[in-house]
């Protein structure tokens, strides 16, 4: 995603106090949800009045992907999200937590949803208690999902069940059925700057 400056012709030079924050995700990991968290923070101090979040990513870390959905929870702007190229686990998930009417898929791109890995390993305990945190955050995470698409709260639990568990694979015309998308297309940040030079009439006094 790019943006274009639109400048009045009466204007000879300008100089952005600060541009706009476009924020790009391709890993979810400790260091990019700190990243995260700092810029949608700046972006509050630019002027814009709308962050977009790009998103290409396979995935990554499902806690680190909590603290980015609760940076956009917390965020006084409404947030842009865009999959340019994919949006696989976490990305899919943080996709569907943009605002309203502001989730964009390229039409190449491609969106998948799975359940979270555990990677358990260690003593029968340990791996059992991994097992019931899995569990935990797949309800977690799908429940935000099937929130933030209007669906009924086990709709892509039952989706990814039906599917014997295994990755669902979203194509952009499917996401927008089911509300997961708004827009196929990729949108365009436009930076408007004029100059308004009016006769200012002052009445005298009687």
């Amino acid at each position: 995603m790019n943006w274009t400056t639109n400048i009045d012709c009466k204007i000879k030079e300008i100089e952005l106090r600060q541009n706009p924050i476009i924020i790009r995700v391709n890993k979810f990991n400790e260091e990019s949800a700190a990243d995260f968290a700092l810029q949608m923070s700046m972006a509050h101090n630019t002027g814009q009045p709308i962050i977009p979040v790009v998103i290409d990513s396979y995935g990554g870390e499902v806690y680190s992907l909590m603290s980015m959905i609760s940076a956009i929870r917390s965020s006084e702007l409404p947030v842009a999200t865009i999959v340019e190229g994919k949006a696989m686990s976490c990305g899919a998930i943080l996709f569907s937590c943009g605002t309203e009417g502001l989730r964009f898929v390229a039409p190449e791109s491609t969106i998948m949803v799975h359940d979270v890995s555990s990677g358990a390993w260690g003593k029968n305990e340990e791996i059992q208690s991994n097992a019931k945190e899995t569990k935990r955050l797949n309800k977690i995470v799908y429940e935000i999902m099937a929130d933030n698409c209007r669906q009924k709260k086990n709709y892509f639990t039952k989706e990814v069940q039906n599917r014997g568990r295994a990755d669902w694979y979203i194509a952009p015309k499917k996401a927008k059925k089911i509300g997961l998308a708004d827009h196929i297309g990729l949108p365009k940040l436009d930076i408007n700057v004029s100059v308004e030079i009016n006769l200012a009439i002052k009445e005298e006094e009687e």
